[in-house]
């Protein structure tokens, strides 16, 4: 007689071990215990086999009747359904998206602090552009085809850039699903040969200096959060990148000396050195002005008020976590510099106007991390001409409160004292005629 849902319901526990039997081989085995389990027993090649289903009530009645119906199938086309739970277990644990997921743990392993934003990247854009076509598929059975036609979907939007990185993922990716689990070749390994052709490279847009004093003002007056603000200010003193001021820790700065000394993991520059020749890379000395001192001090009194703030630049809505890049874009945007200026354009804005004005060329490499190790091998040591950087930056600095105060922008002018190399280490302290002495910041 069939079992009905409600005999399963009712099985009470007995101190021993029984069997409802259902039909065609299903079974409910009620354990000693109480514990009831569904079995599915059969012959074959003359010798009776069993299969447990799953447990019951999560696994219920009707599922498995199914269960069993699918097995006598299998059973009737001459398959040994312990064979094919068996693959059908080891599919389910190498389809595209588990293996993915698998090696995106791995990967985060590899990853310095800092640079676990990767990894948010990496899951943003894999669960919009890979892993709806190819995340159901056997990782053995992926082709180069299917990779084509996500990267073609990926280039027709002109998301160049996200093809670029999705290939080199993917190649990544299958890697480590050739040692990992025996995949024989890499399907994504030749595919750069059909990228499509990217558009000329449009440049970050950038300030020309007459262009500099109503920008000035402007940022002066910015309404947002005062933290943005200054924070726009620190890149314009410093020229340092936005990711390496958004990876900023207080323990970086040393303000008795007036330096911000950051570590290579966190420099674009020296990442792949870092790779290359391990931690004894020396770290990227800034020297900072005055004013760029005045608005650390003031990141650094807020935060000793809250104890859980991580970063100098702390995001607003959880002080464990850094200020975001599209946060000081965006304050570009509310200024009126929608296409005219970005963060990264603040380099380019620096690095124009102290070549116009006729800094050697090795000290603004230097001082904006941009030296190439082949052609510059002395200032590729960022921790090089630190004095002589140190004068030019706080020349920059008066220059800036001399043009945001309204003085007429003069690029022909000398700069004062270049081509000095023996500066007094004191010298950076002193005052430049007509420009501000040092002005306390409050940041609330």
């Amino acid at each position: 007689m069939a079992l009905t849902d409600a005999v399963a319901r009712q099985a009470r526990t007995t101190g021993k071990a029984y069997i409802l039997n259902d039909s065609d081989g299903l079974s409910l085995f009620v354990t000693a215990n109480g514990a009831k389990k569904w079995h599915f027993r059969f012959s074959l090649q003359g010798k009776q086999q069993r299969i447990s289903l799953g447990s019951y009530p999560a696994f219920s009645l009707k599922q498995a009747r199914q269960q069993r119906d699918e097995l006598r199938s299998q059973l009737a086309g001459g398959i040994d359904p312990r064979n094919y739970r068996q693959q059908s277990n080891a599919a389910a644990q190498n389809t595209f998206d588990a293996v993915f997921r698998q090696w995106r743990d791995f990967k985060a392993l590899s990853l310095e602090r800092g640079r676990q934003s990767t990894l948010s990247q990496i899951d943003r854009i894999f669960a919009k552009d890979v892993l709806p076509s190819l995340g159901g598929l056997p990782i053995f059975d992926v082709e180069p085809s299917h990779i084509l036609d996500v990267l073609r979907r990926i280039e027709r939007r002109r998301a160049f850039t996200t093809a670029e990185k999705v290939r080199t993922w993917l190649n990544q990716l299958f890697r480590y699903a050739k040692v990992e689990k025996g995949v024989r070749y890499n399907p994504a390994g030749d595919l750069d040969i059909v990228a499509a052709p990217r558009p000329p490279v449009t440049h970050n847009p950038f300030l020309r200096m007459d262009e500099l004093p109503s920008f000035l003002r402007k940022l002066r007056d910015y309404n947002g959060q005062e933290t943005t603000q200054q924070g726009l200010r620190l890149l314009l003193l410093t020229g340092v990148r936005t990711g390496e001021l958004r990876l900023a820790e207080p323990d970086q700065f040393d303000l008795k000396r007036g330096l911000w000394i950051i570590p290579p993991a966190s420099v674009k520059q020296l990442q792949v050195r870092m790779r290359r020749e391990g931690n004894s890379v020396p770290a990227y000395v800034v020297p900072l002005p005055r004013q760029a001192i005045d608005i650390v001090k003031a990141f650094l009194t807020l935060q000793k008020r809250r104890p859980a703030q991580r970063y100098l630049l702390p995001n607003c809505n959880n002080l464990q976590k850094r200020i975001s890049e599209n946060t000081l874009n965006s304050a570009l945007k509310r200024m009126g510099y929608a296409d005219r200026l970005t963060g990264h354009g603040i380099r380019a804005t620096i690095s124009t106007a102290l070549n116009e004005l006729g800094y050697p060329k090795e000290w603004i490499e230097v001082q904006l991390s941009h030296a190439d190790p082949n052609k510059i091998r002395a200032a590729y040591n960022h921790a090089v001409y630190v004095d002589q950087r140190r004068m030019m930056m706080q020349e920059w600095a008066d220059r800036l409160d001399r043009w945001e105060a309204g003085e007429a922008v003069m690029n022909t002018a000398a700069p004062r004292g270049v081509g000095a190399i023996g500066i007094a280490a004191s010298s950076w302290m002193q005052p430049v005629e007509g420009a501000p002495l040092s002005r306390e910041i409050i940041l609330r």
